[in-house]
């Protein structure tokens, strides 16, 4: 019998998944630490089919946000999102997402997201914290016909950096004075 050798490219499901794991680490430390508790959200599944021990479900459309949890008696919910452009497209965030975050940023919860460029040549990445009035106005920019994604240049010029140092990806340094 013989077998093709396939070569795959990372797949969708997968993207984002190292910043991911950065981030994971980083909130484990924040718990071990008693720092803050902030935990990863499970992605939507729907089940397709039970077959004994096994079960048969596909990922749905995104609803929710990477991670929500509470530091500093505030409750915080945010998404990481990772790109190798040198743009951040808004597409990346689903309207779900967008109102979800939206819904609890007005009802006083730390909203944001967190944003990895993956710059060629570079070593490490650039991650940067986008508070969420950063992101609403882009994307009221973007629903209006405006502009389709956030420029790399804007997150250097108007955005935290977040840096390793103690913790992993220290973005609680960002959200509030860590």
């Amino acid at each position: 019998m013989r077998t093709r050798k396939r070569n795959y490219s990372r797949s969708h499901a997968n993207r984002g998944k190292l910043f991911e794991n950065l981030i994971d680490m980083t909130n484990n430390q924040y718990r071990n630490n008693n720092f803050a508790d902030v935990r990863k959200v499970p992605p939507p599944l729907k089940i397709i089919e039970v077959n004994k021990n096994e079960v048969e479900a596909k990922l749905e459309k995104a609803t929710w946000v990477d991670y929500s949890g509470i530091y500093k008696g505030q409750a915080i919910i945010f998404d990481a999102k990772e790109t190798k452009l040198k743009n951040f497209p808004l597409k990346n965030l689903t309207d779900d997402q967008y109102k979800l975050l939206r819904s609890w940023h007005y009802n006083g919860a730390n909203a944001f997201l967190l944003i990895c460029f993956w710059i060629e040549g570079k070593n490490e990445p650039e991650i940067y914290y986008l508070k969420f009035e950063q992101l609403e106005t882009a994307w009221f920019g973007l629903v209006n016909g405006g502009a389709k994604s956030i420029p790399l240049q804007y997150f250097r010029d108007h955005c935290v950096r977040i840096k390793s140092g103690i913790y992993t990806v220290h973005y609680l340094e960002a959200v509030g004075g860590a």
